[in-house]
């Protein structure tokens, strides 16, 4: 039976189509533009735009579809939260999916599904005996997924695996999620660039940043990669601390800095519950922007 899986992203949603739970091969991938701009009820109506697409492409119609999601479905109300797609909040996205397309729907966290596809597809396939994955998202903003046992852990409030909205420094930026100082508000990319503005008085790209630390003339730059190692050291050792994952994999664009897996991994020492030990493998993904659509199939 085909797997079917549907990224719902703020500018495009993707469909992917997978062989079989035992035969991970790509049948057929489609996107179309989200145009969220024209409210919730449009949302709808491109997906299943697409799915009756993808379906006259494969010759069959899905018996039930996975959704990789911005946000999470409440699990007392099934009402949608915590979504940058504003118009889903508040909505009964996997109702309304169900009632649109005619079969089950399954919706998660891109960030867990993303944490799935990399355990089952990714880089979790060199590190079989990792009974626990955490995947982490750093790049425009910050969150994460739990997989144990090649399961997402939602949790109890829909939560599982939130990682970016602890607080780390105290005095730093105010968050719309309500506190100050969250891993988001601090070594998400956009921080960064924000961090390094108001010591510089210039507003420059992490790219550019990052040429300049690696030229080794600008001290902005410097106190700016300084800065994300030591955060990063700290939140990376929170998360050992707490779950003490087999495999941690970090995808987005701050995740790019090669820095993070040398210099980074040696700030980790400084804070883990484990005398300054660490052997937690911490990988780039290996599916690029494919985990998301990946791991909604795997639902």
């Amino acid at each position: 039976m085909n797997l079917w899986g549907i990224d719902l992203g703020g500018t495009k949603i993707e469909c992917a189509v997978l062989d079989s739970a035992k035969n991970l091969e790509v049948v057929a991938r489609m996107r179309l533009p989200t145009e969220s701009v024209n409210g919730y009820e449009h949302i709808i109506s491109q997906i299943k735009k697409l799915v009756d697409m993808v379906a006259e492409q494969v010759g069959e119609k899905p018996t039930k579809i996975g959704f990789a999601t911005p946000g999470v479905l409440e699990p007392d109300s099934q009402l949608m939260k915590n979504s940058n797609t504003i118009c889903l909040n508040g909505q009964p996205l996997k109702a309304d999916l169900q009632n649109a397309l005619g079969v089950p729907c399954q919706l998660a966290n891109d960030a867990n599904c993303f944490a799935l596809a990399e355990a089952l597809m990714g880089a979790g396939k060199e590190y079989h005996t990792a009974e626990v994955v955490f995947g982490v998202i750093m790049g425009t903003g910050v969150g994460g997924g739990l997989v144990v046992n090649n399961k997402i852990i939602s949790g109890h409030h829909g939560i599982g695996g939130e990682w970016g909205h602890n607080i780390l420094d105290e005095d730093g930026e105010q968050c719309y999620c309500g506190k100050k100082g969250c891993v988001e508000q601090v070594i998400s990319g956009p921080a960064l660039e924000r961090f390094y503005e108001k010591e510089s008085g210039e507003k420059v790209t992490l790219k550019t940043i990052m040429e300049r630390y690696y030229g080794g003339q600008d001290i902005h730059a410097k106190n700016t990669v300084e800065r994300l190692l030591e955060f990063y050291g700290r939140a990376i050792s929170t998360l050992i601390n707490v779950l003490d994952p087999g495999l941690i994999v970090i995808g987005g664009g701050v995740g790019n800095i090669d820095l993070l897996y040398n210099d980074g991994y040696e700030r980790i020492k400084k804070y883990i519950f484990n005398k300054g030990v660490v052997t937690t493998p911490i990988l780039k993904p290996r599916l690029g922007d494919s985990a998301g659509v990946f791991g909604a199939a795997l639902l």
